[in-house]
């Protein structure tokens, strides 16, 4: 479940390996560009941490984060 914390949609994954993880970040990648509009995350091993704001509109969040985090809710059910 996404979390709303100070002006961002965040999510923490954790995936078997790195492997895992860096494929899932490609996904994001490809949908986010798509969408022109783009996360601010880490990864760390089998981990990925995802925070979503809108910096045209002043860093808060919005539509755009909202359905960015459907898009990517969706990749880990259909990878």
């Amino acid at each position: 479940m996404w979390e709303e914390k100070n002006n961002t949609l965040y999510k923490k994954f954790t995936f078997h390996n790195f492997s895992e993880a860096f494929g899932f970040m490609t996904r994001v990648a490809i949908e986010a560009e798509k969408m022109n509009h783009h996360p601010l995350w880490t990864n760390v091993y089998n981990q990925v941490e995802i925070w979503l704001s809108t910096h045209d509109a002043g860093n808060v969040v919005t539509e755009k984060d909202h359905k960015l985090s459907a898009k990517i809710d969706q990749l880990l059910q259909y990878p």
